[in-house]
């Protein structure tokens, strides 16, 4: 971005104070992202009441309650799912549910949008049409005519449905038994991307007047040129919006902001996750929404370049249309939260953020916890301080603020833990190691100001409280296993081994107390296991290995 255009979004942002569009987003959407293959959320977010009440106009149902596993075939073909059939029992079971589902949705004044998987199609349609070598293929004539009548289907039999958002980074088929998913050439803009997206934008937004969110993740979220290429090849259209992350790869905390929001010519809508799958899944505070809005500090160094840093910004161009949040959810298992306090702090900051677009998120933020939480301003803004201590500590304890992408990110996924490495430089390393230690530190300080606020509910303050200091107990595992990587990088002394495979020990067993103590209150625990969806070994398994040196 050229420093005259960044100068102006300032200059409207800061001294306007409001813009062209100070109106509240058109999209304001919330998703709750189920782990495939588990029993679903119990969530307050699966209320569509709930979510009006937030702030919310949209809900995005997720993978396995898209319509496109519930439409019946009948009109192209009797055959593909005949009556008395186990796959036709299963889609008409479906089509219940989610007749059911959206109904409600429309009655409370929310817009109905489902995240479905492309090309997905029945197994029954695929051997049938012998297409098990095609139908992943956008440019093929019969999936092409498949598409378009399930598309069309879609909406006729669940005329409830506003729109839909287009998924085509990964398929999941844990929960969709009778269907196969393909997608031939994802990251190929000629023959796949653009032709898909036009097929879509033609069925959907033109002949049906109905909303297209097709998401760049994994596909086309990265690369500038490819981005501004699709965006110049697909015409723009009033009922299509382009999907993107605020971050590029995955919801972790040091990843950079995304190159491709604020360009192109298509109207774009931000994903935001309130409960990050690296970072604890709202087992314990993690506010982002402050980071997202105004700017983490790992961003820093696109405002110094005079680029776009964050959303306040973004919105500012008139390029943004929409907000999305993934209230629950994303990844794979736990840890389980008791309380949704953490995910909904930041789902209902973002959201009353995007309603009004030109408040500040610190005023935002003081309306939840007096409005909301019921707190004194003295208490709300302890609270506001355990929120900003948990962004810092966050980034400090599980990537790096001085080398973010120094540290693998994946190195904690979900509930699973495994043995961090360091770089091999020995001075970066250092550096590293020793933000853990300030993250324990801080957590300290949210522990102490927990148990000073007063809460109206004595629950929700419980429940504070045992979710700062469960946090506060995983940093310092943490910080155990970032030093004993140190050292068996020989970074560090090995006389101090005992020293950290002790606190390690302490504080896994301060966790099983707390989890006995407060059994409504505490989140499940993090696993000394690997099962999936991480690499390298199990931290817990190389501290053994340790401590029998």
């Amino acid at each position: 971005m050229k420093k005259k255009t960044y100068l102006l979004i300032l200059f409207s942002v800061f001294v306007l104070g409001v813009n062209s569009q100070s109106k509240p987003l058109p999209y304001i959407m919330d998703m709750v992202h189920n782990n495939p293959g588990d029993a679903m959320y119990v969530s307050k977010f699966n209320e569509p009441k709930e979510i009006k009440k937030m702030g919310f106009n949209s809900k995005s149902y997720f993978l396995f309650d898209s319509p496109m596993l519930a439409i019946n075939w009948d009109g192209l073909d009797p055959n593909i799912l005949p009556k008395g059939c186990a796959d036709r029992a299963w889609v008409e079971k479906k089509a219940h549910r989610l007749d059911s589902l959206y109904t409600n949705c429309k009655k409370n004044g929310i817009d109905v949008y489902a995240m479905s998987d492309l090309i997905l199609f029945p197994k029954r349609l695929i051997e049938k049409y012998g297409i098990e070598k095609t139908f992943g293929n956008p440019l093929d004539t019969l999936t092409e005519k498949l598409l378009r009548y399930q598309l069309h289907q879609m909406f006729v039999q669940f005329p409830q449905m506003d729109g839909i958002v287009v998924r085509i980074g990964e398929t999941y088929l844990e929960d969709a038994p009778f269907h196969k998913g393909n997608i031939q050439d994802k990251y190929n803009a000629d023959k796949c991307i653009i032709p898909l997206m036009n097929i879509l934008r033609d069925e959907i937004c033109v002949k049906l007047n109905k909303k297209l969110i097709f998401r760049t993740w994994w596909v086309f979220d990265t690369d500038i040129k490819k981005y501004e290429y699709i965006t110049n090849t697909v015409e723009p259209h009033k009922n299509l919006v382009i999907s993107i992350k605020h971050c590029e790869d995955d919801f972790h905390r040091g990843d950079a902001f995304s190159k491709v929001l604020g360009i192109g010519r298509h109207q774009q809508l931000v994903e935001v996750q309130c409960a990050r799958e690296y970072e604890g899944k709202g087992a314990f505070p993690n506010y982002v929404a402050r980071g997202v809005i105004d700017g983490f500090e790992e961003h820093q160094y696109r405002k110094n370049a005079g680029k776009i840093w964050n959303i306040k910004e973004l919105y500012a161009t008139g390029k943004m249309v929409g907000m999305w949040t993934w209230s629950r959810g994303g990844g794979w298992e736990g840890p389980y939260p008791k309380s949704e306090i953490w995910c909904e702090l930041n789902a209902w900051v973002m959201a009353q953020w995007a309603n009004h677009p030109t408040e500040s998120e610190e005023s935002i933020f003081n309306r939840y916890a007096c409005n909301v939480l019921k707190l004194s301003k003295s208490d709300a803004l302890k609270f506001r301080k355990i929120a900003i201590l948990s962004e810092k500590a966050t980034l400090r304890g599980m990537r790096s603020a001085a080398y973010p992408g120094d540290v693998y990110p994946m190195w904690v996924r979900d509930e699973y833990i495994t043995f961090p490495s360091l770089p091999k430089d020995p001075k970066k390393a250092a550096v590293i190691v020793a933000e853990k230690e300030e993250a324990v530190k801080m957590w300290d300080e949210i522990v102490e100001l927990s148990k000073q606020i007063k809460f109206k509910d004595k629950t929700t303050g419980r429940v504070v409280k045992v979710t700062c200091e469960y946090g506060r107990q995983m940093y310092i595992i943490f910080n155990a296993i970032f030093q004993l990587s140190s050292i068996d990088a020989k970074y560090s002394s090995a006389d101090n081994t005992a020293k950290y495979i002790a606190q390690y020990d302490e504080a896994w067993k301060s966790l099983e107390v707390l989890k006995t103590q407060y059994p409504n209150e505490c989140p499940s625990l993090f696993s000394k296991t690997i099962i999936r969806r991480t690499s390298t070994i199990p931290a817990d398994k190389k501290v053994n290995e340790m401590r029998k040196k």
